[in-house]
Protein backbone atom coordinates (compact mmCIF):
# COMPACT_ATOMS: atom_id res chain seq x y z
CA UNK A 1 0.00 0.00 0.00
CA UNK A 2 2.98 2.32 0.87
CA UNK A 3 4.53 1.66 -2.64
CA UNK A 4 1.99 4.49 -3.86
CA UNK A 5 2.88 6.94 -1.42
CA UNK A 6 4.44 10.08 -3.04
CA UNK A 7 5.95 13.48 -2.11
CA UNK A 8 5.41 15.82 -4.89
CA UNK A 9 7.94 18.26 -4.47
CA UNK A 10 8.95 20.30 -7.05
CA UNK A 11 12.92 19.08 -7.58
CA UNK A 12 14.36 22.45 -8.41
CA UNK A 13 12.92 24.30 -5.45
CA UNK A 14 13.75 21.73 -3.38
CA UNK A 15 17.36 21.37 -4.37
CA UNK A 16 16.94 25.76 -3.98
CA UNK A 17 16.20 25.48 -0.53
CA UNK A 18 16.82 22.47 1.10
CA UNK A 19 17.87 22.44 4.44
CA UNK A 20 17.94 26.46 3.88
CA UNK A 21 14.13 27.68 3.84
CA UNK A 22 10.89 26.16 4.74
CA UNK A 23 9.00 24.92 1.32
CA UNK A 24 5.62 23.40 0.50
CA UNK A 25 4.16 20.68 -0.78
CA UNK A 26 1.45 18.38 -1.92
CA UNK A 27 1.66 14.54 -1.29
CA UNK A 28 -1.29 11.61 -1.11
CA UNK A 29 -0.34 9.87 2.65
CA UNK A 30 -4.02 10.78 3.71
CA UNK A 31 -5.21 8.40 1.26
CA UNK A 32 -3.32 5.22 3.05
CA UNK A 33 -5.81 3.11 5.10
CA UNK A 34 -2.53 2.97 7.79
CA UNK A 35 -3.79 6.53 8.66
CA UNK A 36 -7.05 5.29 9.18
CA UNK A 37 -7.99 6.46 13.01
CA UNK A 38 -8.77 2.87 13.88
CA UNK A 39 -5.28 1.46 12.54
CA UNK A 40 -3.26 4.34 14.57
CA UNK A 41 -5.22 3.33 17.50
CA UNK A 42 -4.05 -0.47 17.36
CA UNK A 43 -0.13 1.05 16.37
CA UNK A 44 -1.26 3.00 19.76
CA UNK A 45 -2.22 -0.44 21.39
CA UNK A 46 0.94 -2.35 20.47
CA UNK A 47 3.76 0.74 21.29
CA UNK A 48 1.91 1.02 24.55
CA UNK A 49 4.40 -0.29 26.58
CA UNK A 50 7.69 1.67 24.77
CA UNK A 51 7.73 4.83 26.76
CA UNK A 52 10.68 6.00 24.75
CA UNK A 53 8.51 6.04 21.79
CA UNK A 54 5.30 7.35 22.44
CA UNK A 55 4.74 10.74 24.43
CA UNK A 56 1.27 11.61 25.57
CA UNK A 57 1.04 15.78 26.60
CA UNK A 58 -1.43 18.70 26.82
CA UNK A 59 -1.98 22.14 24.57
CA UNK A 60 0.04 25.22 25.50
CA UNK A 61 -2.25 28.02 26.60
CA UNK A 62 0.20 30.18 24.01
CA UNK A 63 2.85 29.73 21.15
CA UNK A 64 5.18 31.69 23.81
CA UNK A 65 4.55 29.18 26.75
CA UNK A 66 7.87 27.67 27.71
CA UNK A 67 7.49 24.18 25.83
CA UNK A 68 8.83 21.70 29.36
CA UNK A 69 6.09 23.71 31.15
CA UNK A 70 3.54 22.00 29.28
CA UNK A 71 2.84 19.02 31.78
CA UNK A 72 2.77 15.08 29.79
CA UNK A 73 0.01 12.97 30.50
CA UNK A 74 -0.59 10.09 32.80
CA UNK A 75 -2.56 7.65 30.36
CA UNK A 76 -1.78 5.48 27.40
CA UNK A 77 -1.91 6.71 23.77
CA UNK A 78 -4.96 4.33 22.65
CA UNK A 79 -6.60 5.93 25.72
CA UNK A 80 -5.85 9.43 24.80
CA UNK A 81 -6.85 8.53 21.19
CA UNK A 82 -10.01 6.94 22.30
CA UNK A 83 -10.86 10.83 24.43
CA UNK A 84 -9.14 12.84 22.00
CA UNK A 85 -12.74 14.96 20.99
CA UNK A 86 -12.96 15.16 25.01
CA UNK A 87 -9.75 16.90 26.14
CA UNK A 88 -6.59 19.13 24.88
CA UNK A 89 -4.43 16.11 23.69
CA UNK A 90 -0.91 15.79 22.02
CA UNK A 91 -0.24 12.57 21.11
CA UNK A 92 3.48 11.74 19.27
CA UNK A 93 4.28 8.39 18.41
CA UNK A 94 7.87 7.98 17.24
CA UNK A 95 9.61 5.55 14.95
CA UNK A 96 6.15 3.47 13.93
CA UNK A 97 8.71 2.05 11.31
CA UNK A 98 10.06 -0.44 14.06
CA UNK A 99 6.24 -1.29 15.17
CA UNK A 100 5.07 -1.87 11.74
CA UNK A 101 5.89 -3.20 8.31
CA UNK A 102 3.84 -0.55 6.75
CA UNK A 103 5.21 2.04 8.25
CA UNK A 104 8.58 0.86 7.42
CA UNK A 105 7.78 0.28 3.87
CA UNK A 106 6.36 4.12 3.60
CA UNK A 107 9.28 5.67 5.53
CA UNK A 108 12.15 3.83 2.73
CA UNK A 109 9.78 4.68 -0.08
CA UNK A 110 9.55 8.75 0.81
CA UNK A 111 12.77 8.94 1.73
CA UNK A 112 14.14 7.68 -1.31
CA UNK A 113 12.06 9.96 -3.39
CA UNK A 114 13.70 12.87 -1.27
CA UNK A 115 17.22 11.44 -1.97
CA UNK A 116 16.53 10.77 -5.75
CA UNK A 117 15.79 14.53 -6.22
CA UNK A 118 18.87 15.96 -4.26
CA UNK A 119 21.76 16.08 -6.56
CA UNK A 120 24.90 14.91 -5.17
CA UNK A 121 22.56 13.71 -1.65
CA UNK A 122 23.84 10.04 -2.57
CA UNK A 123 27.14 10.83 -0.78
CA UNK A 124 25.90 12.07 2.55
CA UNK A 125 26.18 9.05 5.10
CA UNK A 126 22.54 9.43 7.09
CA UNK A 127 23.37 8.64 10.44
CA UNK A 128 19.52 8.70 11.68
CA UNK A 129 15.74 8.67 9.60
CA UNK A 130 12.97 7.73 11.56
CA UNK A 131 9.36 8.91 11.38
CA UNK A 132 6.76 10.77 14.05
CA UNK A 133 2.84 10.53 14.01
CA UNK A 134 1.29 13.41 15.71
CA UNK A 135 -2.28 12.72 16.74
CA UNK A 136 -3.95 15.96 18.19
CA UNK A 137 -6.94 17.20 19.60
CA UNK A 138 -9.01 20.36 18.23
CA UNK A 139 -7.40 24.05 18.86
CA UNK A 140 -4.65 22.99 20.50
CA UNK A 141 -1.07 24.25 20.47
CA UNK A 142 2.45 23.04 20.69
CA UNK A 143 4.60 25.86 21.85
CA UNK A 144 7.52 26.96 20.20
CA UNK A 145 10.59 25.24 19.66
CA UNK A 146 13.27 23.82 16.93
CA UNK A 147 14.16 20.49 16.26
CA UNK A 148 17.75 19.12 15.27
CA UNK A 149 17.00 17.62 12.06
CA UNK A 150 15.71 18.17 8.67
CA UNK A 151 12.14 16.95 8.14
CA UNK A 152 9.54 16.54 5.59
CA UNK A 153 6.17 17.06 7.34
CA UNK A 154 2.34 15.69 5.75
CA UNK A 155 -1.02 16.63 6.79
CA UNK A 156 -3.19 13.68 7.32
CA UNK A 157 -6.40 14.59 8.82
CA UNK A 158 -8.10 18.19 9.95
CA UNK A 159 -6.45 21.94 9.56
CA UNK A 160 -3.45 22.44 10.94
CA UNK A 161 -1.60 26.47 11.12
CA UNK A 162 1.90 25.30 11.71
CA UNK A 163 3.92 28.48 11.89
CA UNK A 164 8.09 27.69 11.02
CA UNK A 165 10.88 30.61 11.01
CA UNK A 166 14.02 30.30 8.90
CA UNK A 167 16.56 28.91 10.77
CA UNK A 168 18.73 31.85 10.56
CA UNK A 169 16.43 33.56 13.22
CA UNK A 170 18.34 31.40 16.03
CA UNK A 171 21.62 33.01 17.19
CA UNK A 172 24.86 31.20 16.75
CA UNK A 173 24.83 30.99 20.63
CA UNK A 174 21.95 29.26 21.21
CA UNK A 175 22.69 26.75 19.03
CA UNK A 176 25.97 26.06 20.29
CA UNK A 177 24.74 26.02 23.71
CA UNK A 178 21.68 23.43 22.75
CA UNK A 179 24.91 21.54 20.46
CA UNK A 180 27.04 21.27 23.74
CA UNK A 181 24.47 19.65 25.87
CA UNK A 182 24.80 16.26 23.98
CA UNK A 183 21.69 14.38 22.05
CA UNK A 184 17.94 15.60 22.64
CA UNK A 185 15.42 15.57 21.09
CA UNK A 186 14.19 19.41 20.71
CA UNK A 187 14.92 22.62 21.90
CA UNK A 188 12.96 24.96 23.61
CA UNK A 189 13.45 28.74 22.51
CA UNK A 190 11.74 31.93 23.47
CA UNK A 191 9.23 33.08 20.75
CA UNK A 192 10.15 37.19 21.78
CA UNK A 193 12.29 39.13 19.76
CA UNK A 194 12.71 36.59 16.37
CA UNK A 195 12.61 38.84 13.09
CA UNK A 196 8.62 38.63 11.89
CA UNK A 197 9.53 38.69 8.37
CA UNK A 198 11.57 35.38 8.20
CA UNK A 199 8.06 33.93 9.75
CA UNK A 200 6.43 31.25 6.97
CA UNK A 201 2.66 30.10 8.06
CA UNK A 202 1.83 26.78 6.42
CA UNK A 203 -2.24 26.58 6.70
CA UNK A 204 -2.11 22.57 6.11
CA UNK A 205 -4.84 20.42 4.46
CA UNK A 206 -5.17 16.78 4.25
CA UNK A 207 -2.62 16.26 1.06
CA UNK A 208 -0.63 19.17 2.19
CA UNK A 209 2.65 19.21 3.51
CA UNK A 210 6.11 21.27 3.74
CA UNK A 211 10.01 20.63 4.30
CA UNK A 212 11.44 21.97 7.35
CA UNK A 213 15.39 22.45 8.08
CA UNK A 214 17.00 21.86 10.46
CA UNK A 215 16.87 23.81 13.46
CA UNK A 216 13.80 25.83 11.91
CA UNK A 217 11.92 26.87 14.98
CA UNK A 218 8.38 26.54 15.14
CA UNK A 219 5.17 26.91 16.79
CA UNK A 220 1.90 24.48 15.84
CA UNK A 221 -1.99 24.91 16.14
CA UNK A 222 -4.66 22.66 15.18
CA UNK A 223 -7.92 24.16 13.50
CA UNK A 224 -11.95 23.25 14.96
CA UNK A 225 -10.97 19.40 14.49
CA UNK A 226 -8.90 16.29 15.48
CA UNK A 227 -5.70 16.55 13.78
CA UNK A 228 -3.24 13.30 12.09
CA UNK A 229 -0.18 14.46 10.99
CA UNK A 230 2.96 12.26 9.61
CA UNK A 231 6.57 13.45 9.57
CA UNK A 232 10.23 11.85 7.98
CA UNK A 233 13.56 13.16 9.65
CA UNK A 234 16.52 12.59 9.49
CA UNK A 235 20.44 13.74 10.58
CA UNK A 236 23.43 13.32 8.20
CA UNK A 237 27.07 12.71 9.72
CA UNK A 238 27.70 16.10 8.02
CA UNK A 239 24.93 17.89 10.24
CA UNK A 240 26.00 15.89 13.49
CA UNK A 241 29.63 17.07 12.64
CA UNK A 242 28.53 20.33 12.33
CA UNK A 243 26.87 19.99 15.71
CA UNK A 244 29.91 18.85 17.23
CA UNK A 245 31.78 21.69 16.20
CA UNK A 246 29.28 24.31 17.30
CA UNK A 247 29.55 22.84 21.03
CA UNK A 248 33.13 23.33 20.95
CA UNK A 249 32.52 26.80 20.25
CA UNK A 250 30.40 26.93 22.96
CA UNK A 251 33.02 25.85 25.34
CA UNK A 252 35.30 28.74 23.90
CA UNK A 253 32.67 31.15 24.32
CA UNK A 254 32.97 30.11 28.25
CA UNK A 255 36.41 30.42 28.59
CA UNK A 256 35.90 34.60 26.67
CA UNK A 257 37.52 32.87 23.42
CA UNK A 258 34.81 33.98 20.27
CA UNK A 259 34.88 31.29 17.58
CA UNK A 260 35.29 32.09 14.10
CA UNK A 261 32.79 31.84 11.94
CA UNK A 262 31.10 29.03 10.74
CA UNK A 263 32.99 27.63 7.58
CA UNK A 264 35.70 30.43 7.43
CA UNK A 265 38.63 27.51 9.16
CA UNK A 266 37.73 23.78 7.52
CA UNK A 267 40.11 22.00 8.80
CA UNK A 268 39.64 23.49 12.30
CA UNK A 269 36.35 22.68 12.20
CA UNK A 270 37.30 19.07 11.45
CA UNK A 271 39.66 18.95 14.48
CA UNK A 272 37.09 20.44 16.94
CA UNK A 273 34.60 17.97 15.58
CA UNK A 274 36.98 15.24 16.39
CA UNK A 275 37.22 16.37 19.76
CA UNK A 276 33.98 16.73 20.60
CA UNK A 277 33.11 13.16 19.05
CA UNK A 278 35.02 11.46 22.27
CA UNK A 279 33.90 14.23 24.92
CA UNK A 280 30.42 14.01 24.58
CA UNK A 281 29.51 9.83 24.95
CA UNK A 282 32.61 10.56 27.56
CA UNK A 283 30.38 13.34 29.77
CA UNK A 284 27.21 11.94 29.20
CA UNK A 285 28.83 8.74 30.54
CA UNK A 286 30.56 10.49 33.95
CA UNK A 287 26.45 12.14 34.14
CA UNK A 288 25.01 8.80 34.41
CA UNK A 289 27.63 7.30 36.72
CA UNK A 290 27.04 10.62 38.80
CA UNK A 291 23.42 10.16 38.90
CA UNK A 292 23.68 6.38 39.70
CA UNK A 293 25.94 7.37 42.41
CA UNK A 294 23.29 10.31 43.90
CA UNK A 295 20.67 7.60 43.61
CA UNK A 296 22.36 5.26 45.58
CA UNK A 297 23.89 7.64 48.35
CA UNK A 298 19.93 8.75 48.66
CA UNK A 299 18.52 4.85 49.35
CA UNK A 300 21.80 4.31 52.17
CA UNK A 301 20.28 7.61 53.78
CA UNK A 302 16.93 6.36 53.89
CA UNK A 303 18.06 3.19 54.81
CA UNK A 304 20.07 4.89 57.80
CA UNK A 305 16.82 7.12 58.87
CA UNK A 306 14.44 4.58 58.55
CA UNK A 307 16.90 1.85 60.45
Amino acid sequence: MSGAAHLDIDQGELRQFFDREPMGFTHNLHELGMFKVDALHRLAEKMSNQPRDVMVAGGASSAGTKFFSVPSIDCKAHEAIENLDRGGYRILLKRAENYDSDFKDLIQTLFRQVKDSLRDFGREKVVRLESGVLITSAATITPFHYDPEVGFFSQIQGDKAYHVYSPTVVREEELERFCARGPVTLAPVELDGRDSTREHVFNLTAGKGFHQPQNAPHWVETGASRSISYTMVFETESMRGLGRVRAFNHYLRTFGMPPCALGRRPAVEVAKSEVMRGLIPLRSRVAKIKKSSLGMTGLKRKASSTG
